[in-house]
């Protein structure tokens, strides 16, 4: 019987002290520890002496709590907590969609155009709801805080679920849809009263506008209009740097870590992201396998259970058939994940891999974070 293969182990370390390791991205599926993961990878870094910020795109308050924040903006806020004092700096912040887009049309738009912009009700519309205005504000954050040139370490916390990857697609998406056929369809009556629209849809033109309409609301074309109007010498603009960014997450500089359980969903997410990033030639680092159960010097499970069995059915030493129980369920949820991490290391063998043993608790602060980090390091 062949051994089992052994992926390449990650030096966390080594990556986050490498001065040309500028940006570190967690992707993964939701519930697996990202947020967590990122966090104690910028608490690592600032620690040893990186100027480090890291960006949730989580709302959930979950980082500020750890970090000792009541409360996390859009724009990075210091952590300065008593008796933390860093090597580095240590900086975290959670994206507001709106304020990044705002702040975007503010910085590429005239005052007067961006008044019309932010003002119009379609622009409300999508800057907050439309799919894929998220992950596009993400890179759009990504990209000023690069470009800022403020902290020589950005940790990114992706979105949870698969979407955490659809930031690569966003740019592309967001400018398809806005300088495509509907939009153009939608602008069309302000700007040939109405005629080119007639022309396109035909006779089902106020069938199309009134179902339209209903959707974002009565004044949508008129909104639509004045919006594309607005915004057609804008969007040029932030299209470029959303560019820019895509090639800032390809460049060496870039270090992608896919977090997972070792669960069979989440390691069919992991396998996902793995293969899409390799699609994209995006620098992957590799798998962090978080919450794991290992066991040291094990008494075989079925072994444990035998003698819990033996002592059960005699009625002597039940707290030692409790305890051997104990041991057994252990031991074989142990054996389970090293199973699933065997199957995903066959399917993928050029990925290394670092083992996070799970905490007895929830992370809640700053030791807690502490106490990944270590782990992640393998100390």
């Amino acid at each position: 019987m062949s051994e089992p293969l052994r992926p390449a182990q990650i030096d966390v370390d080594a990556l986050l002290d490498d001065p040309n390791t500028h940006i570190v991205v967690c992707c993964g599926s939701g519930g697996v520890g990202k947020t967590t993961t990122a966090a104690a990878l910028a608490l690592r870094a600032a620690e040893r002496g990186r100027k480090t910020v890291v960006l949730t795109i989580d709302p959930a308050k979950r980082l500020a709590q750890a970090l000792g924040l009541r409360e996390l903006s859009n724009q990075p806020k210091q952590v300065s907590i008593e008796g933390f004092e860093p090597a580095g700096d240590l900086n975290a912040m959670m994206l507001d969609m709106r304020r990044t887009f705002d702040d975007m049309v503010l910085a590429h738009a005239g005052r007067e155009r961006a008044e019309q912009i932010l003002n119009n009700h379609f622009y409300q519309t999508i800057s907050t709801s439309f799919s894929g205005t998220q992950e596009y504000m993400a890179m759009e954050k990504l990209g000023q805080l690069s470009a800022a040139g403020t902290w020589d370490l950005i940790v990114v916390d992706t979105p949870p679920s698969r979407s955490a990857l659809d930031f690569l697609d966003a740019p592309q998406r967001l400018s398809t849809v806005l300088d495509g056929r509907l939009i153009k369809m939608l602008s069309s009556p302000a700007r040939v009263g109405g005629k080119g629209l007639r022309k396109i849809v035909g006779a089902g033109f106020g069938m199309f506008a009134k179902a339209v309409s209903t959707v974002i609301g009565g004044q949508l074309l008129t909104d639509a209009a004045a919006f594309v109007q607005a915004f057609d010498s804008t969007f040029g603009g932030f299209r470029e740097r959303a560019a820019q960014t895509y090639r800032l997450l390809r460049s060496p500089g870039t270090a992608f870590l896919v977090v997972a359980a070792p669960e069979p969903d989440a390691l069919r997410e992991a396998t996902y992201f793995v293969e899409r990033l390799a699609g994209e030639r995006m620098p992957l680092v590799g798998l962090v396998a978080n919450r794991t159960h290992p066991v040291v010097a094990a008494l075989a499970s079925t072994r444990a259970a035998s003698a819990a069995e033996e002592m059960e059915a005699t009625g002597s030493a039940p707290l030692a058939a409790a305890v051997l129980r104990v041991h057994a369920d252990r031991v074989a949820v142990a054996e389970r994940e090293k199973r699933l991490l065997a199957r995903f290391t066959r399917a993928h063998p050029e990925v290394s891999l670092v083992g996070v043993p799970a905490l007895p608790s929830d992370v809640h602060d700053l030791a807690g974070l502490r106490e990944i980090g270590r782990r992640l390091a393998g100390e």
